[in-house]
């Protein structure tokens, strides 16, 4: 498992340092000479927790998808992790955690 550095954490972490807010989900596609392009994506936050997923569609049919956590605790400790699905099915898993 890879790190995610500080500074990546740190972006990440203002979603979690408003209030807590309404789940949220987008749609979008995009139609070309090639076919046509898709996202669906969703996410929200409660009680310090923050979540977003995202699975993109491509004209030629492959899928990949992206699921994001980050929580943060009461002193300014927060932790993340990130699970990327290419389209062959290979999964890359990141952690990382900081302390302000």
């Amino acid at each position: 498992m890879k790190t995610i550095t500080a500074a990546v954490l740190a972006g990440t972490f203002a979603l979690t340092a408003a209030a807590d807010a309404n789940a949220w989900s987008r749609d979008r596609s995009v139609s070309g000479a090639n076919g046509t392009a898709s996202m669906h994506a969703s996410g929200g936050c409660s009680g310090g927790s923050c979540s977003r997923d995202v699975t993109r569609s491509g004209p030629d049919g492959q899928t990949y998808s992206r699921s994001r956590t980050v929580t943060c605790q009461e002193g300014g400790s927060c932790s993340g992790s990130a699970a990327t699905t290419g389209p062959n099915g290979n999964t890359v898993t990141r952690q990382g955690s900081v302390n302000w």
